[in-house]
């Protein structure tokens, strides 16, 4: 039987959908060269479709593109993480209260389901006690997305998406806490409580103090790493 031929835009969005899936999942290392070749037979794929694929992420700020030497994966570094993590505090504050301001019960509901689901998943692999679960990492993106929700602002929901974007290139790195270190869940049972209380200060208090101290321990990691 022939095989079925694809439509070029068809293989350039697999192309595409796999290397930002990679690239959100950490698999590359930060500055590692894309080379285009590589790619082309990883994927079964053209030149033609990995390049495009390529430019779209550069334009998402996943990967840049240096003249002359081609394709990279976007470094990371400790003050870019502080930057992004400041601004998306302010960023997930102002939505947080909006979303108490204009959230309805049904809101509140998901905001609980949420928070459940969440809490009743393993934050480590079984046997990698230094890395957080796929289904964690996963589920505490779904928790923060449902608790601004209620927010009815298209920009700022836009704004919000490009920033969590940038925050997924670290997130992937980031170490649970060491036995004792903090609770996760006890952390976020509160920010869940105060912002379907609508306690918006105290709510917007536990969401800045959760992320800071998440941004905190990537950054000691990194800083670490870059004296050894």
């Amino acid at each position: 039987m022939p095989r079925p031929v694809t439509a070029p835009a068809s293989r350039t969005q697999h192309a595409y959908d796999a290397l930002r899936q990679e690239l959100l999942d950490c698999k590359f290392e930060p500055g590692q060269p894309l080379r285009i070749q590589d790619l082309c037979k990883r994927l079964d794929v053209s030149q033609g479709a990995v390049r495009e694929a390529l430019s779209r992420l550069t334009s998402e700020g996943l990967v840049e593109s240096e003249p002359q030497r081609g394709f990279r994966v976007t470094p990371v570094s400790a003050a870019d993480l502080k930057d992004l993590t400041n601004t998306r505090i302010q960023i997930e504050q102002i939505c947080l209260r909006q979303a108490i301001a204009q959230g309805d019960v049904q809101w509140e509901a998901r905001v609980l389901a949420a928070f459940h689901e969440l809490s009743r998943t393993p934050p480590v692999e079984p046997g990698e006690p230094r890395r957080f679960s796929a289904g964690f990492v996963a589920l505490h993106r779904s928790f923060f997305d449902v608790l601004v929700s209620g927010c009815r602002s298209f920009w700022l929901a836009r704004l919000r998406q490009t920033l969590l974007l940038q925050d997924f290139r670290y997130y992937g790195r980031s170490p649970p806490p060491a036995a004792g270190e903090r609770n996760l869940i006890t952390e976020l049972r509160e920010l869940m409580q105060a912002t379907i209380d609508r306690k918006a200060d105290r709510a917007c208090a536990l969401l800045n103090a959760h992320m800071s101290r998440t941004a905190e321990a990537l950054i000691a990691q990194m800083e670490k790493s870059s004296r050894t």
